[in-house]
């Protein structure tokens, strides 16, 4: 049965400060719950309308969902997992790192893109929107349970790096004439204002997207279709290497 105390954690759970206090986030929708439970995530309370997960569940109606869900039209059930421990990031390989990107679905996308190319560590600023925001959760698609995630001071542990450092900037050279490795860092900057300054001087190769338009006015890419770019090129160098 959904209880008010229920309700009042998965409301709260909305709020970053909430999920930190409590160690806990939403996942909605069978697919997304489905990928969590047959992961390493600790599930801690399973509502759902339908006995059709294998697990136990607190039965709920079609009305209660609605009042605990922030989706518009909710998906059969709703789950609260624990957030895990951080573990300490793999530096081989290749990384992507995130310089201040604040939109949830850039954010679910970009994650969704990590698992796709195969790039197990995403690192972010500490200004970088929560993974466990409840918009990236729905975004990324049952990918947050394989991307490893951490929150660090970028500019300090970039400068601890020990690798090439990319970046893309108009300025850059052209992605498609430069010979990528299979081992870096590449950033990705903020929607509004692209990689900062600070991190900008950390940059050991600079490289842009080329605008292929008669007009060349658009002037600049979405962060998320950018990363799709990059991450495919990086992929496709090194496997023709």
């Amino acid at each position: 049965m959904l209880s008010k105390n229920h309700i009042k954690l998965i409301r709260s759970l909305s709020q970053k400060k909430f999920r930190v206090q409590h160690q806990l986030f939403v996942v909605e929708g069978i697919k997304g719950i489905q990928e969590f439970l047959s992961s390493s995530f600790e599930l801690y309370q399973l509502f759902s309308t339908e006995a059709i997960f294998d697990a136990e569940i607190i039965k709920v109606s079609e009305e209660e969902l609605q009042k605990i869900s922030s989706l518009k039209t909710p998906n059969t059930a709703l789950a609260i997992f624990r957030i895990p421990n951080v573990k300490p990031t793999d530096s081989s390989g290749l990384i992507l790192a995130l310089d201040d990107v604040r939109d949830p679905g850039n954010l679910g996308t970009i994650i969704r893109l990590c698992d796709w190319f195969g790039i197990k560590q995403l690192v972010c600023s500490k200004a970088t929107v929560d993974c466990y925001n409840s918009k990236v959760v729905q975004a990324t698609m049952g990918s947050l349970t394989r991307v490893a995630i951490q929150y660090v001071d970028l500019e300090d542990y970039l400068s601890a790096y020990e690798f090439d450092i990319f970046g893309t900037f108009m300025d850059g050279n052209s992605i498609y004439s430069e010979a990528l490795p299979e081992q870096g860092a590449i950033i990705m900057g903020n929607e509004a204002n692209g990689i900062s300054s600070a991190i900008e001087k950390l940059v050991t190769t600079r490289l842009s997207i080329p605008r292929f338009g008669t007009l060349k006015a658009t002037e600049s890419l979405n962060v998320a279709t950018a990363a799709a770019i990059v991450l495919s090129e990086f992929k496709r160098s090194s496997t023709e290497m």
